[in-house]
């Protein structure tokens, strides 16, 4: 095992390489949390208007419920891209940890295999994460209530 500053240093840098790509991940949960805060508290003040029976008109009524559940459904997209971007997280904390252990001389046996696989299975749930992300601001988008009634 190689001690001297220059080898502990090229180790760090290394293992800290992924580290950036956390960053991303981070981001990513911070908007979606705050798309998913934005999408229960839509669907909470809906589903109290309701309760509170002040709306006498049918087709508002009715609207409303139709976008209390597309709210559901948005609050439900955001959940599993936070699910995804986590799970990268992870993977990707993972080949960090791999990538310093490796370097630094403490395992060797399959080194290579494990820093792939968990490079890459971060990656995918990134992207996965994204897609989902995507899928709910275009269901964001078609749901936003452009067609809504107004009491008369």
């Amino acid at each position: 095992m190689d001690v001297s500053i220059d080898a502990i240093t090229n180790n760090i840098q290394l293992a800290l390489a992924p580290v950036f790509l956390l960053t991303a991940v981070a981001t990513l949960i911070n908007a979606i949390s705050a798309r998913l805060a934005r999408s229960v508290d839509r669907m909470r003040a809906i589903q109290h208007r309701i309760q509170e029976g002040s709306i006498q008109d049918q087709a508002v009524l009715i609207h409303m419920i139709k976008e209390a559940n597309e709210a559901k459904v948005r609050g439900r997209l955001c959940t599993a891209a936070i699910f995804f971007d986590v799970l990268s997280g992870v993977f990707i904390s993972l080949t960090v940890l791999e990538l310093f252990f490796f370097q630094a001389g403490a395992v060797r046996s399959l080194q290579a295999t494990y820093v792939i696989w968990t490079f890459v299975l971060g990656l995918i749930s990134f992207m996965t994460s994204l897609s989902i992300v995507l899928s709910e601001v275009v269901y964001a988008y078609r749901s936003a209530g452009w067609n809504t009634p107004f009491p008369k």
